[in-house]
């Protein structure tokens, strides 16, 4: 589980920007092999292809899952 930092403009397909599901602030799950970590300032950050991300979450998932 993680929280979107950053997004990039999207990928093009035919000619045309495909705009992507996901922003700034969401709450997602991903895989445990997936994206690459970097390091930076000493922060640690997985960089993430939109397909990689297994589910985004709501509001409602976020407080239950809090509860465990």
């Amino acid at each position: 589980e993680g929280e979107v930092m950053a997004v990039g403009a999207g990928k093009i397909e035919k000619g045309q920007r495909i705009p992507l599901d996901v922003k700034v602030g969401d709450r997602i799950l991903f895989g445990k092999y997936t994206g690459n970590d970097i390091k930076i300032d000493d922060q640690e950050y997985l960089i993430l292809r939109e397909d990689e991300i297994l589910a985004k979450l709501s509001g409602a998932a976020k407080a239950a899952g809090g509860k465990k």
